[in-house]
């Protein structure tokens, strides 16, 4: 079995990937690395999410890099536009040249006499790269598609693999769920031949993915419903930062870039504290600014109030309150109940 050593091993090229990358190279010159992606592009959950309208829901100043400014117009930026963003990172900063494609790591053991890792990896050739993880994993290893063993070793193991289960999202057992004649599809497993046009939709849950595709997939379907068991917080604001965008005209790119970030992680800070010492002050005062976009005959009492307080759990975030603008145009609905069956 073939074997090489590097200082540090990195798994996942995504966003925590590359960053990890590039402060290895200036904090840490002398040092050899490597980053393993299992998957045959980098961008981890922005490569790996096809679904309408993906996008963040942190704005980009404060999510990009510190020492790679953000320099599209939005800020509350679209998939593309992301992994773009981590693909020229990659190559500007030489970073791309350490990634390895279609490595699966099946072990790593640590020795404390030798102070080092022992990683084991199945590398995958080209005509492995097309097949998805779960056809892999069911027999296509064995099938001889070119898929070797090999060891790495390491002095330490930097994980940057993120936190979802590439290979199948999570997915309850709903009830009846095997009459249903229509499609059933879950968004991490989004394919282009997947037709919503002219169809009648229901989104179930009502987390970041949901009001994202809501509003994406009204645009032409029938009718677009989010089926939620319980409200979320949701709050809007403009895609495009209007300071930001000034800054960005008065001032050189990295100062009007670090000046923004900071702008943004403060605000976030402050509002993060407001919801911690005064919580029923924040939660009525998102509760308005819900009521003012709806109208004031929506109910926002049954469906956009949570039982808990704000930062509790994380809030929604929706970019030029597009949700709400569906919700109104009646493209869009929102039902608060619990599936008993299909």
């Amino acid at each position: 079995m073939a074997s090489e050593h590097f200082d540090v091993l990195v798994v996942g090229a995504g966003i925590s990937g590359i960053g990890a990358g590039y402060h290895l190279q200036k904090y840490c010159p002398g040092k050899s690395y490597a980053i393993l992606e299992r998957r045959a592009a980098i961008g981890g959950t922005w490569d790996l999410f096809r679904y309408p309208g993906i996008r963040s829901d942190s704005d980009m100043y404060t999510l990009g890099y510190s020492f790679k400014p953000w320099t599209e117009a939005k800020s509350i930026a679209d998939g593309p536009a992301i992994l773009n963003y981590l693909d020229e990172t990659a190559k500007q900063y030489g970073i791309d040249r350490h990634i390895r494609f279609d490595q699966r790591i099946v072990a790593a053991n640590w020795s404390t006499a030798d102070a080092i890792w022992t990683v084991d990896i199945e590398v995958g050739d080209i005509e492995a790269r097309d097949l998805e993880a779960g056809d892999r994993e069911a027999g296509d290893l064995e099938a001889g598609l070119g898929r070797e063993r090999r060891q790495v070793t390491a002095n330490f193991l930097f994980m940057c693999t993120g936190y979802y289960n590439y290979d199948a999202g999570y997915l309850p057992e709903f009830p009846g769920i095997e009459r249903f004649k229509g499609r059933v599809v879950h968004p991490q497993k989004w394919t282009a031949d997947i037709d919503y046009a002219d169809k009648r939709v229901v989104v179930i849950g009502s987390g970041a993915t949901a009001v994202t595709l809501v509003p994406a997939m009204a645009d032409s379907a029938a009718h677009v419903t989010m089926l939620q068991r319980s409200p979320t917080y949701v709050v809007s604001r403009p895609a495009e930062d209007p300071v930001a965008l000034w800054l960005r005209r008065k001032l050189p790119p990295m100062l009007a870039y670090q000046l923004t970030r900071w702008k943004n992680v403060l605000f976030g800070m402050y509002f993060f504290r407001m919801a911690r010492r005064k919580p029923a002050q924040v939660k009525a005062g998102i509760i308005k600014m819900v009521q003012d976009a709806l109208g004031p005959d929506y109910d926002v009492a049954t469906h956009f109030t949570p039982t808990y307080n704000p930062w509790d759990q994380r809030l929604c975030l929706v970019p030029d309150a597009d949700l709400f603008e569906a919700l109104k145009a009646g493209t869009a609905s929102v039902v608060t109940d619990h599936i008993e069956t299909f």
